[in-house]
């Protein structure tokens, strides 16, 4: 089957946001997205949190070798108390826009239904801070949100959150290599090999399982009873932002050549797209069959996951970019449970 190309919603919330700090020069969403390694494998965090993203990986984790891939710097301020943040929140805003996160999504009251604490997060832009309120672009689907200075705070401290530090922010951003998408996917080709390997040691909680192991553990759970909180992160977050995923890898290798590749990406994108109608029927025995699809491609040995090496039996069957493309410089230069994160 020929690989159809996505375009549409998604929670894509940080990679949007530095699609908004990078302005005219930004690329895709979808290339941006891919950069930070995510497509790249599956974890089920301490036996019971399932995302489609690598084992041991978190958006932080992947932030800084996106940049780099993308040929932009930035410089990240966090921590101390929340007036110092407040302070340091104002005075970059005297220089531009600035790029938030992680935020604690359930207190953005801007958006219906939130009340409180859900433990998921999220990234937005800080256009503007006066004494009572904060004006901020969320890709949520909220340009030019306006939320009271108290709930913007506590959303900022990130207390719930398995990950991040409060009060982090991104200012400075400055392009210094001009990089092609294509250049972006090659150079993100070595971050991707190694997500999917598993490698080193990822400092992740007893019980956790990553790729084909991950997907047959959750198969199993899905099978013997989907609990209401398992089923609605799985419908509301993580199969979308899974099946998004994978669907863009699979465009973004084609694109850079990587056929064999695409055509995995694409196929695990297919299967982790067909478990959203069985699990939103509580069709379980379909999801999971759908999921244990997904698993054989995170583990087939044609494309070595664990046993993956840099020179051969590459996963996915992506080759390894031992250099980094030629970048043409510029001129004058885990913990509460999570629900919808990333």
């Amino acid at each position: 089957m020929m690989h159809f190309s996505y375009t549409g919603s998604g929670p894509y919330c940080y990679a949007n946001s530095f699609a908004m700090m990078f302005g005219a020069d930004a690329p895709s969403s979808g290339v941006i997205e891919f950069a930070t390694g995510s497509p790249f494998g599956m974890q089920l965090i301490g036996g019971t949190m399932p995302f489609f993203d690598p084992y041991g990986w978190d958006p932080e984790k992947g932030f800084e070798d996106a940049l780099s891939a993308l040929g932009w710097t930035s410089t990240v301020t966090q921590g101390g108390e929340a007036d110092e943040a407040l302070v340091r929140l104002r005075a970059a805003l005297a220089g531009g826009q600035v790029w938030i996160g992680p935020v604690e999504m359930g207190h953005l009251r801007h958006q219906p239904g939130m009340r409180g604490p859900i433990a998921a997060d999220h990234y937005v832009v800080v256009l503007e801070a006066d004494d009572e309120r904060v004006l901020m672009h969320d890709p949520q689907g909220y340009p030019y949100a306006s939320l009271p200075i108290a709930d913007f705070m506590a959303a900022w401290k990130a207390r719930t959150l398995t990950y991040g530090t409060p009060y982090t922010m991104r200012t400075g951003f400055k392009r210094v290599a001009n990089m092609s998408e294509i250049d972006t996917i090659k150079a993100s080709i070595p971050n991707a090999i190694r997500w999917l390997s598993m490698e080193g040691d990822l400092g992740m909680p007893a019980g956790s399982l990553g790729n084909g192991e991950a997907a047959e553990a959750l198969a199993a759970r899905i099978e013997t009873g989907c609990d209401d909180e398992l089923r609605g992160h799985m419908i509301h977050f993580a199969v979308r932002v899974g099946a998004r995923r994978a669907a863009d890898a699979a465009t973004y290798l084609a694109r850079a050549g990587y056929s064999e590749a695409a055509q995995i990406a694409d196929r695990q994108a297919r299967a982790i797209g067909a478990m959203q109608h069985p699990l939103v029927f509580g069709h379980d025995a379909a999801a999971a069959a759908a999921l244990r699809e997904t698993g054989t491609h995170l583990r087939h040995p044609a494309h070595g996951i664990a046993e993956a090496k840099l020179n051969a039996g590459q996963p996915w069957g992506l080759a390894s970019e031992r250099r980094r493309p030629q970048a043409r410089r510029l001129e004058n230069r885990p913990p509460p449970r999570q629900l919808f994160r990333r």
